[in-house]
Order: structure tokens, then C-alpha cells, then sequence
């Protein structure tokens, strides 16, 4: 898919939020947008763990997924990711409002949240389908929105890290480690290493090497639908970084493998949202 698709949501009567991690002084920025949802006539509920943070009760995520049409991420673009991590299963799609500086994906603004709702109401709006990784050891099974990393435990030395495609041996990486990005998660770690830009509806992997030992290794562009197997060849073994959220321990010998999984992160946007005048003013092209 390369295009925003024609899906709307069935129903807009109640919305789940989930607040960046932060201090009480949060909560007054949460009733002023739960009174505006409210509104709208948009029934609020509170993630569990969010609602504790600020004093209010609120409801396990697992029963949000089920019952609410809609999920809204108040913070920055590290919250929205993380949202989407964790509800992209329920299909339901995810409205990020910002709560400092615009992101690459948090387009909202709070003093813009009355009018983006109208404009939801009134079906003028659009949902982004994007790619989501899932990656599986022989321990666990866990997925990102943005980007799984590949990393060296010792600063001191270098990580090797061989990869196979569809069970084939293809490269060895010998450096600090390797990122493995979806188009979303271009403009994030890997663009700060010299990866490449992608258009964020399309779905393929981007394979960049994190400071390579050998200035042949270059970023790599490949089709989704290809099994990408990384096996530590490190006896140290090394750290996977999910998103630059979680991490978990990779032993010597231990395969990575990566997927493209069966269901999307999907984003409320609105309709008249450029990708590229957003890179244009982020990355301040032509200045």
C-alpha cells in the first residue's frame, strides 16, 4: 500500500487514553482533554496504569482493546510508538495529541483537538496503516513499531552478527551492531547512522549497520515479505532494543528472527497531513 486508505472507524462513542510517563502535573492536561472528548459526546476511559500515575481509576488495557472504538496517546511520539506497540492487535486505530514539541507522528496539538474531532465526526479525516516488525528467539516473541536493534554488550568491543534471508546466508556484520527499521522508524535511529529515507505506508525492511568495520557494509533495502535471520556470532552475546523502550538479552549463537507481522499500526491523521512537509520542517530541508 502506498496511498492512505479509505478506513473509518464504525463507531466514535468511546476512546481509551494512555499518558506519557510523568508527573501528577499531568492531570490537569487530562481532564481538559477529557472534558473535550466528552463533548463530543466520546465516553472516556483510562488505562489502568495511567490513571494510577495521576490518582484516578482506571481500566486494564486487555478490556480497553475490547471495548473502546479508539485509542488516543497524550505525550510525544516515544508514547504514540508505544501505544501503538501495545494495541495494534485490537485494530484499533491510535490518535496522537502532543503534549510538547510536534513530532514526526504526534501531529496533534491540544488547542487543535476540538476541531480535529469535528472533523472525525464529520468522517474528514484519514487512518495510516503501517508496517509492524515481529521478531521471535527460541525465548520470546515481541514486535516494534519503529526499529529493532542489534547491539554489542561491551563498549569495548566490536559485536559479528551473521544474517541469512529465507534460511540463506547473505551477510556477516562486524561493527557496533545493526538496526533492522520499518519505513516508520526510517527518520529515527537510522537515519542517524546513514540509513535511508522510506516512505512510511510502504512495507519492506531496511537493514542499516550500526558503525561498520568495513566501509562496503551500506544500508540494505528489503521486500517484507522475506524471513531475516540474524544469528550472534559474539561469544559475549548481545542486547536487543525494541523501540528504544524495551530490551532483552541475546546469547552466543542465538537467532533474531525478524517478520513483517500480520496486522498494522494504524494512525488517525488528518486528511490534509503531507509526510513530506513534515520532513521538509523537521529535517529543515532547503535551509
Amino acid at each position: 500500500m502506498h496511498k492512505p486508505s479509505k478506513e473509518k472507524i464504525e463507531s466514535i462513542s468511546k476512546v481509551g487514553i494512555i499518558l506519557r510517563p510523568s508527573t501528577p502535573e499531568i492531570k490537569d492536561k487530562y481532564l481538559n482533554i477529557k472534558k473535550c472528548f466528552e463533548k463530543h459526546n466520546i465516553e472516556v476511559f483510562i488505562e489502568k496504569s495511567s490513571a494510577s500515575m495521576i490518582g484516578e481509576n482506571g481500566t486494564d488495557l486487555d478490556i480497553l482493546c475490547d471495548s473502546v472504538d479508539f485509542f488516543a496517546s497524550l505525550g510525544g511520539d516515544g508514547t504514540l510508538i508505544s501505544v501503538v506497540r501495545r494495541t495494534f492487535k485490537s485494530n484499533k486505530p491510535v490518535l496522537g495529541i502532543n503534549l510538547g514539541n510536534l513530532g514526526f507522528l504526534t501531529d496533534i496539538k491540544v488547542s487543535d483537538l476540538d476541531g480535529v474531532l469535528t472533523n472525525i465526526e464529520n468522517n474528514n479525516y484519514r487512518i495510516d496503516s503501517r508496517m509492524i516488525i515481529k521478531a521471535s528467539t527460541n525465548l520470546r516473541t515481541f514486535f516494534a513499531f519503529n526499529d529493532i536493534v542489534i547491539s554489542r554488550k561491551s563498549l569495548s568491543s566490536m559485536i559479528k552478527i551473521d544474517a541469512k534471508i529465507d534460511g540463506k546466508p547473505f551477510n556477516s556484520y562486524f561493527g557496533d551492531g545493526v538496526i533492522i527499521s520499518t519505513p516508520n522508524g526510517s527518520t529515527a535511529y537510522n537515519l542517524s547512522v546513514g540509513g535511508p529515507l522510506v516512505y512510511p505506508l510502504t512495507d519492506v525492511f531496511i537493514v542499516t549497520p550500526v558503525a561498520p568495520h568495513s566501509l562496503t557494509q551500506r544500508p540494505l533495502v528489503l521486500p517484507a515479505d522475506f524471513e531475516i535471520e540474524f544469528t550472534v556470532s559474539d561469544n559475549q552475546g548481545a542486547v536487543v532494543i525494541v523501540d528504544g523502550q524495551d530490551i532483552y538479552e541475546v546469547e552466543h549463537n542465538q537467532s533474531v528472527k525478524i517478520q513483517i507481522a500480520s496486522k498494522k499500526g494504524k494512525l488517525i491523521h488528518r486528511k490534509e497531513r503531507n509526510y513530506f512537509e513534515v520532513l521538509n520542517e523537521k529535517l529543515r530541508w532547503g535551509n
